[in-house]
Protein backbone atom coordinates (compact mmCIF):
# COMPACT_ATOMS: atom_id res chain seq x y z
CA UNK A 1 0.00 0.00 0.00
CA UNK A 2 1.40 3.42 -0.98
CA UNK A 3 1.99 5.84 1.89
CA UNK A 4 -0.83 8.21 0.78
CA UNK A 5 -3.19 5.24 0.52
CA UNK A 6 -2.03 4.21 4.00
CA UNK A 7 -2.78 7.70 5.35
CA UNK A 8 -6.23 7.61 3.73
CA UNK A 9 -6.82 4.20 5.29
CA UNK A 10 -5.51 5.51 8.64
CA UNK A 11 -8.05 8.33 8.42
CA UNK A 12 -10.87 5.83 7.80
CA UNK A 13 -9.65 3.76 10.77
CA UNK A 14 -9.43 6.88 12.94
CA UNK A 15 -12.99 7.83 11.96
CA UNK A 16 -14.28 4.38 12.87
CA UNK A 17 -12.33 4.33 16.15
CA UNK A 18 -13.66 7.75 17.17
CA UNK A 19 -17.24 6.76 16.33
CA UNK A 20 -16.99 3.66 18.58
CA UNK A 21 -14.91 5.25 21.37
CA UNK A 22 -17.77 5.95 23.81
CA UNK A 23 -18.95 2.32 23.63
CA UNK A 24 -15.35 1.13 23.92
CA UNK A 25 -14.78 3.13 27.11
CA UNK A 26 -17.97 1.74 28.65
CA UNK A 27 -16.87 -1.83 27.94
CA UNK A 28 -14.33 -4.06 29.67
CA UNK A 29 -12.76 -5.14 26.35
CA UNK A 30 -9.20 -3.85 25.89
CA UNK A 31 -8.86 -4.81 22.20
CA UNK A 32 -12.26 -3.91 20.75
CA UNK A 33 -13.22 -5.52 17.41
CA UNK A 34 -14.58 -2.83 15.10
CA UNK A 35 -16.41 -5.21 12.78
CA UNK A 36 -14.26 -4.53 9.71
CA UNK A 37 -11.80 -7.15 8.47
CA UNK A 38 -9.47 -4.50 7.04
CA UNK A 39 -9.16 -2.58 10.32
CA UNK A 40 -7.22 -3.27 13.51
CA UNK A 41 -8.91 -3.61 16.85
CA UNK A 42 -9.80 -0.37 18.61
CA UNK A 43 -7.54 0.73 21.45
CA UNK A 44 -6.65 4.16 22.77
CA UNK A 45 -3.04 3.61 21.71
CA UNK A 46 -4.07 2.63 18.20
CA UNK A 47 -6.21 5.75 17.98
CA UNK A 48 -3.49 8.06 19.35
CA UNK A 49 -0.85 6.52 17.06
CA UNK A 50 -2.94 7.37 14.00
CA UNK A 51 -3.98 10.78 15.30
CA UNK A 52 -0.32 11.66 15.88
CA UNK A 53 0.71 10.52 12.41
CA UNK A 54 -2.21 12.14 10.59
CA UNK A 55 -1.89 15.42 12.50
CA UNK A 56 1.86 15.60 11.89
CA UNK A 57 1.42 14.77 8.20
CA UNK A 58 -1.78 16.75 7.59
CA UNK A 59 -0.15 18.57 4.66
CA UNK A 60 -0.14 15.25 2.76
CA UNK A 61 -3.93 15.16 3.04
CA UNK A 62 -6.25 17.08 0.72
CA UNK A 63 -8.57 19.80 2.06
CA UNK A 64 -11.54 17.47 2.56
CA UNK A 65 -9.37 14.96 4.42
CA UNK A 66 -7.95 17.71 6.64
CA UNK A 67 -11.49 18.81 7.50
CA UNK A 68 -12.44 15.18 8.16
CA UNK A 69 -9.40 14.80 10.45
CA UNK A 70 -10.41 17.87 12.46
CA UNK A 71 -13.97 16.54 12.78
CA UNK A 72 -12.72 13.10 13.87
CA UNK A 73 -10.46 14.58 16.56
CA UNK A 74 -13.40 16.63 17.86
CA UNK A 75 -15.61 13.51 17.87
CA UNK A 76 -12.94 11.65 19.87
CA UNK A 77 -12.57 14.50 22.37
CA UNK A 78 -16.34 14.62 22.84
CA UNK A 79 -16.41 10.85 23.44
CA UNK A 80 -13.64 10.83 26.07
CA UNK A 81 -14.41 14.11 27.88
CA UNK A 82 -16.96 12.57 30.29
CA UNK A 83 -14.65 9.58 30.82
CA UNK A 84 -11.32 11.15 31.89
CA UNK A 85 -10.59 8.72 34.74
CA UNK A 86 -11.76 5.73 32.69
CA UNK A 87 -9.66 6.86 29.71
CA UNK A 88 -6.57 7.17 31.89
CA UNK A 89 -7.16 3.76 33.48
CA UNK A 90 -7.75 2.13 30.10
CA UNK A 91 -4.65 3.79 28.65
CA UNK A 92 -2.51 2.50 31.53
CA UNK A 93 -3.91 -1.01 31.12
CA UNK A 94 -3.09 -0.90 27.42
CA UNK A 95 0.35 0.57 28.05
CA UNK A 96 1.20 -2.28 30.42
CA UNK A 97 -0.06 -4.82 27.85
CA UNK A 98 1.91 -3.18 25.02
CA UNK A 99 5.08 -3.10 27.14
CA UNK A 100 4.67 -6.85 27.75
CA UNK A 101 4.03 -7.41 24.03
CA UNK A 102 7.14 -5.41 23.05
CA UNK A 103 9.19 -7.20 25.70
CA UNK A 104 8.16 -10.59 24.26
CA UNK A 105 9.19 -9.46 20.78
CA UNK A 106 12.56 -8.18 22.05
CA UNK A 107 13.11 -11.46 23.94
CA UNK A 108 12.38 -13.40 20.75
CA UNK A 109 14.88 -11.20 18.89
CA UNK A 110 17.59 -11.91 21.46
CA UNK A 111 16.95 -15.66 21.43
CA UNK A 112 16.59 -16.12 17.67
CA UNK A 113 19.15 -13.53 16.60
CA UNK A 114 16.70 -12.40 13.91
CA UNK A 115 15.08 -9.04 13.28
CA UNK A 116 12.52 -10.28 10.76
CA UNK A 117 9.36 -8.21 10.43
CA UNK A 118 10.87 -5.41 12.54
CA UNK A 119 9.15 -2.71 10.45
CA UNK A 120 5.79 -4.31 11.31
CA UNK A 121 6.53 -5.19 14.95
CA UNK A 122 7.92 -1.75 15.78
CA UNK A 123 4.37 -0.39 15.52
CA UNK A 124 3.91 -1.71 19.07
CA UNK A 125 6.76 0.57 20.21
CA UNK A 126 5.16 3.49 18.34
CA UNK A 127 1.84 2.81 20.11
CA UNK A 128 3.72 2.82 23.42
CA UNK A 129 5.18 6.23 22.49
CA UNK A 130 1.70 7.55 21.61
CA UNK A 131 0.27 6.31 24.91
CA UNK A 132 3.12 7.84 26.91
CA UNK A 133 2.79 11.15 25.05
CA UNK A 134 -0.92 11.40 25.83
CA UNK A 135 -0.62 10.20 29.43
CA UNK A 136 1.96 12.93 30.10
CA UNK A 137 -0.60 15.61 29.19
CA UNK A 138 -3.26 17.02 31.49
CA UNK A 139 -5.71 15.86 32.68
CA UNK A 140 -3.89 12.50 32.69
CA UNK A 141 -0.97 11.37 34.85
CA UNK A 142 1.50 8.78 33.61
CA UNK A 143 2.38 5.92 35.96
CA UNK A 144 6.14 6.38 36.34
CA UNK A 145 6.68 2.61 36.85
CA UNK A 146 5.46 2.01 33.30
CA UNK A 147 7.72 4.76 31.97
CA UNK A 148 10.66 3.17 33.79
CA UNK A 149 9.82 -0.23 32.22
CA UNK A 150 9.93 1.11 28.67
CA UNK A 151 13.10 3.10 29.34
CA UNK A 152 14.73 -0.11 30.57
CA UNK A 153 13.60 -1.91 27.39
CA UNK A 154 14.93 0.95 25.26
CA UNK A 155 18.31 0.74 26.99
CA UNK A 156 18.57 -2.94 26.13
CA UNK A 157 17.46 -2.36 22.53
CA UNK A 158 19.90 0.54 22.06
CA UNK A 159 22.79 -1.73 23.08
CA UNK A 160 22.11 -3.96 20.10
CA UNK A 161 20.66 -1.48 17.63
CA UNK A 162 22.21 -0.66 14.27
CA UNK A 163 21.25 2.82 13.08
CA UNK A 164 20.07 2.95 9.51
CA UNK A 165 17.27 3.96 7.20
CA UNK A 166 13.79 4.88 8.39
CA UNK A 167 11.80 1.61 8.47
CA UNK A 168 8.43 3.10 7.50
CA UNK A 169 7.49 5.07 4.34
CA UNK A 170 9.90 7.95 3.79
CA UNK A 171 7.02 10.47 3.63
CA UNK A 172 6.25 9.70 7.28
CA UNK A 173 9.63 10.82 8.60
CA UNK A 174 8.44 14.34 9.57
CA UNK A 175 6.00 12.71 12.02
CA UNK A 176 8.80 10.73 13.64
CA UNK A 177 11.94 12.81 14.27
CA UNK A 178 15.01 10.65 14.80
CA UNK A 179 16.05 11.90 18.26
CA UNK A 180 12.72 10.89 19.82
CA UNK A 181 11.88 7.94 17.57
CA UNK A 182 15.42 6.53 17.14
CA UNK A 183 14.05 2.96 17.10
CA UNK A 184 12.42 3.67 13.71
CA UNK A 185 15.82 4.47 12.15
CA UNK A 186 17.58 1.14 11.77
CA UNK A 187 17.16 -2.37 13.10
CA UNK A 188 18.31 -4.55 15.98
CA UNK A 189 21.63 -6.35 15.35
Amino acid sequence: MESNEKLTHDLAILQEMASQMADYLKSETLFWPMGHSDMPKLTLGGYWLRQHRLTALHTLLDGDQQAQLAAVVKLFETAVSPWVVRTEQRAHTELAARIRQWDEYLRDLREKQSNGAYAVQVEVRAIIAALIEQLQQAPYQLDEKLLHAILTQDKGLRARFASGDFVWPEEWQPAYPKPEFWWLYGRPK
